[in-house]
């Protein structure tokens, strides 16, 4: 069982809360509104039910349900299209330690879910990751 202390180089507690929600980011030191926007600040999101629920598209089961999901965003639009979902919440932090030991390793590369690429960011990234 991994826990937060776990988490690859980079990869720092940016929120944990009573309830159990967590926010990881990645590289806050690089990624500080002054170089690339504030936007653009990798995070990892540990929440119970979906986090975007309210948002046309995601079902309402998955909102409500107890289960836990990890979600990675590039920016607060932009985020990995992969469904983590989890039992538990220590399930829920295994799987984050997991998706941010892929991230840190370069196993996702962001150009695969961005519209309008941003290669300054991307280069920085690769500099980075992997």
């Amino acid at each position: 069982m991994s826990t937060l202390e776990d988490l690859p180089a980079g990869w720092t507690v940016w929120n944990e809360e009573p309830d159990g929600r967590c926010i990881l980011a990645y590289r806050p030191d690089v990624f500080d509104s002054e170089q690339f926007p504030a936007a653009c600040l990798p995070t990892l999101y540990l929440t119970r039910g979906r986090r975007n629920h309210r948002r046309p598209g995601v079902s309402r089961e998955d909102a409500v349900t107890g289960d836990w999901y990890v979600t990675l965003y590039f920016e607060p639009d932009v985020e990995l299209q992969e469904t983590n979902r989890f039992e538990s919440r220590e399930a829920g932090i295994d799987g984050a330690v997991e998706l941010a030991r892929r991230f840190a390793d370069g196993e996702i590369d962001p150009r695969d879910v961005y519209q309008v690429p941003r290669e300054d960011y991307f280069a920085k990234l690769d500099e980075l990751t992997g």
